[in-house]
Order: structure tokens, then sequence, then C-alpha cells
């Protein structure tokens, strides 16, 4: 059975007051026939008003240093009457919260399915949240389909444990990239074997990380689930494996790659090197999109989800101004031949041939020209700031991240300035170091 726990006072809000807020609930044993059954209040430090949490021996398991560990499955009841009245469906004061605890033990279902929320369920809901704000989740359910839902989807969210967590990931970052299936069966590359693939495992594993616990914080905060320890400060991401080497093309590279572009593929490369824009971005644009007057561009639905304009530079400017003359504004801006919209990975066949014949070694995917825009502004002195609002980044961490090492700073001018410089190796003369004669007896 689980071990004794120590009833804490909650029947009135001066008991509650006085007991220490945190991480860690509050628990009062309930005497139901032979169940192990708790009542607890919870309340994180500065919040005005706790919750009542359902909490059931579910029995034992056996941790990794082989100690056995009791289990319980915990549920939220509702909001405490801290702060507000109570009204008996959102707001329950103690005498209603303890009648609802045992109304739900009792039920012949166990009280609902509340507590058997599903992390496949959690992540449709979490999916549907990010839709109803307008943001994007193209990024969500693609990962989530492939790392997720095999491995996770229908594990109870209440159930899940640090040590489950820790073991998908490790089995994540180990397994090799997918690419897009091919006729519904899944794709992969070569096992991670150099420490620059193995390094970019660990930084996929660690954004398909964020994205299932934003998913399950989500659970919590919607009262789904009672606690969030499973993949709180117990899970943690891999360190120090977002330092991916950028790699962007020169000016000469870049023009080089305008030249081996097919026809129709070389106006989408050249708005990317003119605005930084990513590709789903360019094959979304339609006509109107761009203002003559401004010189800008409109995203109008970008990986953040919300709208931005792009600045261009004069040559940016003439160039849309050309390549939009005698279209209609509702057209789409870039297109195939026979009008069709460029759809998802059709640019990565012309690009990787364009860098065949352009001799760009190793090639450069479609991002890379994202890449290119950015580390060639950040080398001429555009300010962070204004490289992050056209690249459509909230703030500078992105670019400083990526692009910082390449700005211009008084550090890179006070040691060209300041450092010792040494003329070794410039004479074709070498002086020999003569040792001191040693003295004889």
């Amino acid at each position: 059975m689980a071990g004794k726990v120590e009833n804490a006072k909650l029947d009135s809000r001066t008991a509650r007051s006085r007991l220490k807020r945190g991480r860690q609930p509050h628990w009062q044993a309930l005497a139901i026939e032979r169940l192990t059954v708790h009542l607890g209040w919870h309340c994180w430090k500065g919040d005005a008003a706790g919750r009542w949490l359902l909490r059931r021996y579910i029995g034992k398991h056996t941790s990794a240093n082989g100690k056995a560990v009791a289990r319980y499955r915990t549920s939220t009841l509702g909001l405490a009457d801290d702060a507000a009245p109570a009204d008996g469906n959102r707001i329950l004061s103690y005498e209603q919260a303890d009648a609802k605890a045992r109304a739900m033990v009792a039920a012949p279902n166990g009280g609902g399915n509340i507590e058997r929320l599903t992390v496949r369920k959690a992540l449709e809901l979490y999916i549907e949240h990010k839709r109803n704000r307008g943001e994007s989740v193209a990024d969500v359910l693609s990962r989530g389909t492939t790392h997720i839902l095999p491995s996770l989807g229908d594990l109870v969210v209440a159930e899940l444990t640090a040590e489950v967590l820790r073991k998908w990931l490790a089995t994540m970052a180990a397994a090799p990239a997918q690419n897009r299936p091919k006729n519904g069966k899944p794709q992969y590359r070569p096992a991670p074997s150099t420490d620059d693939a193995v390094r970019a495992r660990q930084a996929t594993a660690n954004r398909v990380l964020s994205m299932l616990k934003a998913a399950l914080n989500h659970a919590y905060d919607e009262e789904h689930v009672a606690n969030r320890d499973a993949w709180g400060r117990k899970l943690k991401p891999f360190k120090k494996v977002d330092t991916a080497r950028v790699h962007y093309l020169t000016v000469a590279q870049a023009e080089r790659l305008l030249n081996a572009c097919d026809a129709e593929f070389r106006p989408l490369v050249r708005a990317a090197l003119e605005t930084g824009c990513r590709y789903s971005e360019l094959a979304r644009l339609e006509v109107q999109d761009f203002n003559p007057d401004s010189n800008t561009i409109t995203i109008r639905q970008s990986k953040s989800g919300k709208a931005r304009h792009v600045i261009l530079t004069p040559d940016g400017a003439n160039f849309f101004r050309q390549h939009c003359a005698g279209h209609a504004g509702h057209e789409l801006m870039f297109r195939h031949a026979d009008g069709k919209m460029w759809k998802t990975s059709e640019q990565a066949r012309p690009m990787r041939a364009a860098c065949m014949h352009a001799r760009i070694t190793p090639p450069l995917g479609f991002h890379g020209l994202r890449h290119t825009w950015a580390s060639l502004a950040v080398m001429n002195g555009v300010p962070l700031m204004v490289v992050a609002r056209n690249l459509g980044h909230a703030d500078t961490r992105m670019v400083e991240k990526h692009y910082g090492h390449m700005a211009p700073s008084y550090i890179v001018e006070a040691i060209h300035a300041g450092a010792p410089r040494f003329a070794a190796g410039t004479s074709d003369t070498t002086v020999t170091l003569l040792q001191k004669p040693t003295r004889t007896p």
C-alpha cells in the first residue's frame, strides 16, 4: 500500500492560508472502503487561489534503481474558494470538493474520463487551441505524427513518468532522421554517426520535446490533469546542441546560383535572396502583397502566425516591380509555368540541380538562402533588431544565436586595433638560438 500521509487541515480558508505554497500539494486522507484516496489542495506561490485535487493509489512500479515506488492517479476537481465565493461548479468549497471526490470514487466508471486523457487527445486539444489563436500548426502536426504519437499517443497523461519520457527522448535522438514518406511508407536517412549528426538529432529531439511539453502544459492549464511533475524540472533537454554551423553563400556564389537556375525556378530564388523569406511564405505570396509605394512585401501568413512587412532594397524593389508587372493583384506571385502553386518540397530538386551546375559544395538547401540574406546583412552592419524584424522574429535572440558573431562590434575593432602582432614567418632567414656553453671542471 501507499505510505502514510499526514493529514493537512483543509476545511477553511484560514487553515489553507497557513499552508506552504509551491510545487507540492497538501493531502488529506479520505476513508472510503479499503481504497487509499486523498483530497488535496495545491496552490502555486503568488496565486490568489488554489485548486482541489483527487488522488487515488493504483499500485507500485519498479524505478530505474530497483526500488518499489507508489503510483497514484490524480485529477482536478475545481478551484478552491480561497479568493472568490464557491459556485458549486468551477469554484468549490471544502465540503463541495469532498462530496465531489467521494462521488467520483463511487461512480461505476471512476468519475468520468478526465484523468484518462491520453497524450493523443492532449495533442489534439493543443492543436485546436493554436488554430483558434490563428497560429500555424503544420510543424506540430508533422512532428507530432512522426515522433510523439507512435510511442506516447495512447499513454494516459496523468500516468506519465519522467523515466518514460526520458527513454522516449533518448530513443528519438538515437534514431535516424526521416524524409517525407513515399507511398505512405517512412523513408529513413543513415543513422547519425558523426558528432554533428548526433548533435543535429539531439537538437531535433529538443524541438519535439518543446512541442510535447507545450501540449501537456496546455492540458494542465485547462485542468485536465492535476500536476506536471513528469515533464517539469525532472525532464531536461539535451544541452549545447543548438550550435549548428550556418551555411550561407557569398555574393559571387549567389550570382552563380541564380545563373544556374532554370527560368521557372530563378524568380523564387531571387526573391528569397532579396527578402530572407521562407519558401512557404514566398509560395503563398500574391501580386498584391508587393507595395511599390513603400517598397515592401507583406507576409500575411508566417510560421509564427503573425503578419509582417519585409523591407526591400532598391534593387529588390525593382526585381519585384518587374516580376509583378502585367499581373492581376489576386494572382500568385510565384507559380509554375502552368500557373499552379509551388507546393511543399517542390523546391528541393531544382535547388540541388542549381547547386550542382553552379559548383556550390556542399549543396545548399532553399532555407540556406534565408541564412544567406541574414548573414550578409549582419556582416554589412545592419542592426540585429532590424534583421530580426525582417525575418519575422519577435526579438534578437535567434539572430544573435546564429549570426551575432558576424556582426561588426567594438570588441572586433578593439582587438584589430590593439592586439599584439607578430612578424614570425615573414623572413626567409632562420636564426638559430645558441645555448650558453656549460662550464667544464
